[in-house]
């Protein structure tokens, strides 16, 4: 990997970090040392203090392939460099907020690290060779970031030292606030990193969730024909991390999309934690809840805990991505493993060419067509190693690398032959396989994609939000979203089906598929995000239909019972939008909303009988709220109403 030939820093120069703005994007920038005697140092962290002893453990554990991992590397070049990432879990100290109560919301986080490792092969050193790190921390899965990212500072560090670490943070801390689903053009130095940050939809809530978020989270349940992300990592490999078992893929979404633990083991962290990352990109838009580890260690603190699940005991939701055979071993309960990644040399594996099927040679790339894809599926010699290599089980994998799967799972879903039949093949060429690759990934994902928004298309009512009807007073509770009760909506969907689509590509079980997703870790996290998306696309239909209402035409319309319970409704939202300016949590048209309607409960006060009037100034809350606030603009178009009691009259 090489740095961008047009970076460059001016190292007699002292960066300017911003703190605060960098902790948007970035937690810490660290290089780690592999010492013979000590075993991985962190030996630089910017900014300094991040991490306790034990997180910089955990970090420097996890941030080196295994060594067993590397058995297979017949490159023995004078210098190895490769990037990958991991996901730890990380405990914070919590805060406490304004009266002293603890802030739970920041209790954990899920920590990423984003790797530059680099292996220098020397007879001269001990062991032969040296390996270092550099890893970027950060709380963020934008992979399409930190990747590009690690390819110049993770040069720059080998060239510079630590400086390179400062510099790259002071550019970092310069950047605008991270803007899921867009894309977003990020300096750093003298290049630029074009990048498409991954949709909020797709991403952990932290704390309450903001309408402005909660506006662009809610991902089309058709997809669109831009190709926008619609996902966590949605510029990963699909067609490269299972190009050996793409038949397979449905099989894989589907135990994802019900939250089954899966063992993905390859040869390197490059390729395990790239499928991964491609297996966790296939149910977009669904939110991913199973606790995924792209790149996982003997050294994480959760695998004594793994270690210890007895026979018929449960396995957690987990997507384990590993190099280490000794898992396989180790973790011999999971009920589902998956090999990917290149094998070895005298692999018998299907080659890929630009022959076509009659052996006339092509001079422009072909489609993989299911026959040639399932072909050692129907061989004699594929059928006796398939048979071979259930008998042997995934403990085979210790003497040699293959790709398979291993699961006693039956699929619902079967297998898209028409999709697999557009993949192009692309043959030898480097140039041509990264851009058939491209096409091959969109191929892919817009499948997939298509077919998980499909899928929870049965669960649309639920969200379905409402606003006033044409000549109605927009000051009364809107309606609640339909309550949602899984045997009611399994009787239903039994009923009336999940649509033409769905059942065109699944089997007569579907109906088991949905109620294992209802009881899988995945459904409930996405259901109460996408209600409470809904709720508030609700409001703001609510709070803009108040704001273009035309307070007397409306008090014409109605009775003077109704009159005096839009009085009521008014008053509570005013006071709502006061506590929320209150604790800082209102919208950029609070202000505006609240004038509104600080004008309308006046105007509504003046028509009411003297007595009533009388009544509702008792309470002197209620008439602080009746009064002008001189600091307020007066609203364009409309007079600033006193509160006159004697002049006020009853409309009827």
């Amino acid at each position: 990997m090489s740095r961008f030939p047009s970076f460059s820093v001016r190292t007699e120069v002292s960066p300017s970090v911003d703190s605060e703005s960098l902790q948007r994007w970035v937690v810490a920038f660290c290089a780690i040392r592999f010492d013979l005697e000590q075993g991985q140092l962190v030996e630089e962290c910017y900014p300094q203090g991040c991490f306790s002893h034990d997180e910089e453990l955990e970090i420097a554990y996890s941030s080196f392939p295994d060594s067993v991992s590397q058995h297979q590397n017949q490159n023995r070049s004078s210098i190895h460099d490769c990037i990958f990432f991991y996901r730890i879990h990380r405990h914070l100290k919590k805060s406490l907020d304004e009266k002293g109560v603890a802030d739970s919301s920041n209790a954990s986080k899920f920590l990423y690290g984003y790797v530059f490792n680099r292996q220098r092969h020397d007879e001269r050193l001990k062991r032969g060779g040296e390996q270092k790190s550099v890893v970027i921390l950060s709380y963020s899965p934008y992979s399409s970031v930190f990747r590009p990212l690690l390819q110049i500072v993770g040069p720059l560090f080998f060239d510079i030292g630590k400086k390179a670490l400062e510099h790259i943070a002071a550019y970092v801390s310069k950047w605008p606030a991270p803007l899921p689903g867009k894309v977003m053009d990020l300096p750093i130095g003298n290049a630029t990193l074009k990048v498409n940050l991954p949709p909020a939809h797709g991403l952990p809530v932290e704390g309450e969730l903001s309408f402005e978020e909660g506006a662009s989270s809610v991902a089309p349940f058709v997809p669109n024909s831009q190709p926008v992300p619609q996902g966590l990592f949605h510029d990963s490999d699909i067609f490269g991390s299972f190009r050996g078992i793409l038949l397979q893929l449905w099989l894989l979404w589907e135990l994802l999309l019900i939250g089954e633990p899966m063992l993905i083991i390859a040869p390197t962290p490059p390729q395990c934690c790239e499928a991964v990352a491609s297996l966790v990109s296939l149910v977009a838009p669904l939110l991913c809840s199973v606790d995924f580890r792209p790149y996982f260690t003997i050294h994480d603190p959760v695998f004594a805990r793994l270690n210890s699940i007895q026979e018929g005991q449960a396995f957690p939701p987990m997507i384990l991505g590993v190099t280490n055979v000794f898992f396989l071993k180790a973790l011999r309960n999971i009920p589902h493993i998956v090999s990917v990644g290149s094998p070895p040399l005298n692999s018998n594996r299907l080659a890929l060419t630009t022959r076509s099927s009659t052996g006339r040679g092509s001079g422009r790339p072909e489609g993989l067509g299911f026959q040639q894809l399932s072909l050692k599926k129907f061989s004699p010699s594929s059928l006796l190693s398939a048979v071979r290599l259930r008998r042997d089980g995934p403990l085979c994998l210790m003497t040699e690398h293959k790709e398979a799967i291993w699961s006693i799972y039956s699929a619902t879903t079967k297998p898209d032959t028409s999709i697999l039949n557009r993949l192009i093949d692309a043959g030898v060429s480097p140039r041509v396989e990264e851009s058939m690759s491209v096409v091959n990934n969109e191929i892919l994902r817009r499948h997939f994609l298509e077919l998980t928004t499909n899928f929870l298309a049965p669960f649309s009512p639920y969200f379905r939000t409402s606003t006033p009807l044409e000549g109605s007073s927009p000051y009364v509770d809107p309606p609640s979203l339909p309550p949602f009760n899984a045997d009611e909506f399994l009787a239903s969907l039994s009923a009336r089906g999940p649509g033409k689509f769905i059942l065109k590509r699944m089997k007569s079980n579907w109906l088991d598929l949905y109620r294992r997703f209802l009881n899988g870790p995945n459904f409930l996290p996405w259901f109460q995000r996408r209600r409470a998306v809904a709720e508030q696309e609700q409001d703001r239909l609510w709070r803009q239909a108040r704001m273009k209402t035309d307070i007397q035409q409306l008090i014409s319309r109605l009775s003077e019972l109704e009159i005096v319970d839009s009085f009521n409704v008014i008053e509570r939202l005013l006071l709502r939008e006061i506590q929320l300016q209150q604790s800082g949590k209102s919208g950029i048209d609070s202000v505006a909303t609240s004038q509104k309607l600080k004008g309308d409960l006046r105007a509504i006060f003046n028509v009411l009988s003297k007595d009533m009037q009388q009544l509702m100034l008792s309470n002197p809350e209620r008439a602080s709220l009746l009064q002008p606030s001189p600091e307020s603009p007066k609203l364009p178009g409309r007079p600033l109403i006193q509160v006159a009691v004697g002049s006020s009259t009853s409309p009827r």
